[in-house]
């Protein structure tokens, strides 16, 4: 079994690099894929329910998908070979026969008819060299009736210059069918223009071709999917033309963008109707319309850099345009999709420089767009209604250049956001005085906001944080400000660690240890500190003979609270998910780690996370922590589940807590027998 795998492992390769175009890469795979049904077998993917067949790659192999659909495999000749009767596979090669009778023979059949009816057939079958882009008989049957009946109504004229129009005067096999290239037909040398991607799929016109490079003696007949039509205007042209794209047309000139589509290109233009235009509320187009900058960027957001057609596209694949960002297009069944939405109305209106595809939604960039439409439609939902309740719209509809620190919805989830003064104010301090990316921030880097405060930015390996809040997406850039969507609602500081630990009732017992311990000085001047603090519930979890011993001896407290103790600063979105060390004031190492979004020390599970002081951060901690033991050493902190216990209900023997070796060794270190000096 190992074997055969390895087998088709390096075939696969081997194809890969053999083959001499994406085309033919796909090809070969199919070849490899049917390989097991005998000699020149394909394998083709069938989209259920439809008589659309492909070529397979590596990823639609395994998926078993299309456009989101289910396929269903089949096992075909590859092309220019045939089934003999009582033999695998298809062993035998086509015979070589001139261009019209090849028709008869690879699903043509209708356009063989046609070219009897226009006299095409003494040509096709004469010497020469020709390429035949031959229509299917299924894309006969589709043409709509009033085109098919004045075609055949004057076959000496219409009839034939649509069939030269699918012809050119030399063999081009799928090979040098190259992406961008365009050949003059045997119409009048109008050009037929032809894409080659990357998927393997080859379109001339737009037209997918199905069954490629079936050999005659006389050229190479290609049979595509559709009838295509001769292009004589560029896509400018295409639109000036179109009554229902007017406001567009009307736009590209305002924006300075008439000439551009009027010169030689590649465009693809997702083309955004008159009533598209309508959606959009009045005062956010006449401000766009207004404002040439995003005017620019907005009409550039619809238009890529290349040109795809519709048939080209078999999943979702993000497209760069030419506003610089990317569009997600993709398709669902035989609907084309732009960002995973059906609003293409109209596919694959070919201009001599480009496709255009009708949409009946304007898309606007981040980069047109105020503040507040930044939010709009996001997970951000309530830090807007709050920001707009707090009497801020101004500064979110306006031009200022700020950068709006937006909480997500689940940051809010059990708070009272009923507006209040304090709550005025603190979504004030989520608005920063300048449009800031984040790719500019640096650790130590000081931020004003709205309300006058100064914000620290911390730069950890797995996060970037703004005081307590870390950056939880990708920024969004608008017109005029920025947005960065963060996971909490900010807690500024509001004064030094001491002062934290006074204001909160928690903490009652451990400020009393702090000013016994002679350390209020430590945490009231200026710093960068981290302290686990132990609440009072971690303080009564003691035994009381132990617990009143401790706070008897200003020198052992000292040295148990400076272990708590870290240098630096670390907000819970800095901790790693597996492994992170802090150095305390006092003690070897103390080991961080998150499980289930709750942050350990020590394993001891800290209880409320973030409370920030201007000198440092405070986490308070319901047990007292001790050093992990020695055989831990490399254990996470997050260690086994089995070695939690539910904080609330954390005791400390009082064994335990005497004859801890490595935490008397802190009792007894060199720095605190300094202290008792």
């Amino acid at each position: 079994m190992r074997v055969s795998v390895l087998v088709l492992g390096l075939s696969l390769v081997l194809a890969v690099c053999v083959a001499r175009s994406p085309y033919q890469a796909v090809l070969q795979h199919s070849r490899i894929r049917g390989r097991q049904q005998g000699p020149n077998v394909c394998a083709m993917q069938q989209l259920k329910g439809t008589n659309k067949k492909y070529f397979t790659n590596c990823k639609q192999w395994y998926h078993r998908k299309i456009c989101g659909k289910p396929t269903v495999i089949s096992y075909e000749c590859c092309p220019g070979y045939e089934k003999i009767p009582g033999e695998k596979g298809c062993p035998a090669a086509l015979p070589l026969v001139n261009i019209y009778n090849t028709l008869g023979v690879v699903g043509a059949s209708t356009t063989q008819m046609y070219s009897e009816r226009a006299q095409l057939k003494e040509e096709i079958e004469g010497p020469g060299s020709f390429t035949f882009f031959a229509p299917s008989n299924e894309a006969w049957a589709a043409l709509p009736m009033e085109i098919l009946d004045a075609l055949v109504s004057n076959v000496n004229i219409e009839l034939l210059n649509a069939l030269h129009y699918h012809m050119v005067s030399r063999r081009l096999t799928s090979e040098e069918l190259r992406h961008g290239s365009s050949f003059a037909s045997m119409y009048q040398g109008f050009h037929v223009h032809i894409n080659h991607y990357s998927n393997g799929i080859v379109t001339v016109n737009c037209a997918r071709l199905i069954k490629p490079d079936q050999h005659a003696t006389n050229g190479i007949v290609h049979v595509v999917d559709r009838v295509i039509t001769a292009i004589s205007n560029n896509v400018h042209m295409i639109i000036d033309v179109d009554d229902d794209l007017e406001t567009l047309r009307t736009a590209l000139a305002a924006a300075g963008l008439t000439t551009m589509l009027e010169n030689d290109g590649q465009y693809t233009i997702f083309a955004p109707t008159n009533e598209a235009f309508e959606k959009i509320p009045q005062e956010t187009l006449n401000r766009i319309l207004g404002d040439p900058v995003a005017l620019k960027d907005l009409l550039n957001y619809h238009i890529l850099k290349h040109m795809q057609c519709a048939e080209s596209i078999v999943s979702g694949t993000p497209m760069e345009t030419l506003q610089g960002t990317v569009l997600e297009v993709g398709c669902d069944g035989d609907q084309m999709t732009l960002n995973g939405r059906a609003i293409i109305t109209l596919k694959d209106q070919l201009g001599t420089n480009g496709v255009i595809h009708y949409i009946n939604e304007l898309l606007i960039p981040d980069s047109a767009k105020v503040l507040l439409e930044l939010a709009e439609g996001s997970s951000v939902a309530t830090a807007t209604t709050l920001l707009v309740g707090a009497g801020l719209s101004s500064h979110l509809t306006g031009s200022e250049a700020l950068t709006l620190l937006a909480p997500l919805d689940a940051a809010f989830k059990g708070s009272d956001t009923t507006m209040t003064p304090d709550l005025k104010k603190l979504m004030t301090n989520h608005i920063l005085k300048e449009q800031l990316s984040s790719k500019s921030l640096y650790h130590g880097q000081e931020l004003e906001t709205l309300g006058g405060l100064k914000l620290r930015v911390f730069v950890y390996r797995n996060n970037l944080c703004i005081e307590n809040a870390c950056i939880a997406a990708h920024d969004k850039t608008g017109r005029y400000a920025a947005m960065f969507t963060v996971d909490k609602v900010l807690t500024p500081p509001m004064g030094t660690i001491m002062d934290v630990l006074k204001a909160d009732d928690r903490f009652s017992l451990l400020v009393g240890a702090v000013q016994t311990a002679g350390m209020t000085e430590l945490l009231n001047q200026q710093g960068a500190l981290t302290f686990f603090a132990p609440t009072n519930d971690a303080f009564n979890a003691l035994p009381r003979p132990d617990l009143n011993r401790l706070m008897r001896n200003p020198q052992e407290l000292a040295a148990v609270l400076r272990y708590h103790l870290g240098e630096g600063m670390l907000v819970s979105g800095g901790v790693e998910g597996s492994h992170t060390r802090v150095k305390p004031l006092q003690g070897e190492k103390l080991e961080l780690g998150v499980r289930n979004y709750t942050v350990y020390v020590n394993k001891v599970p800290v209880a409320d996370a973030d409370l920030m002081a201007t000198n440092g951060i405070v986490h308070a901690v319901n047990s007292i922590i001790k050093p992990l033991p020695p055989k831990v050493d490399r254990e996470q902190a997050d260690g086994p589940a089995a070695a939690f216990r539910p904080a609330a209900s954390s005791t400390v023997d009082s064994k335990s807590f005497r004859n801890d070796e490595m935490f008397q060794k802190v009792v007894r270190s060199r720095s605190s027998r300094t202290m008792t000096q």
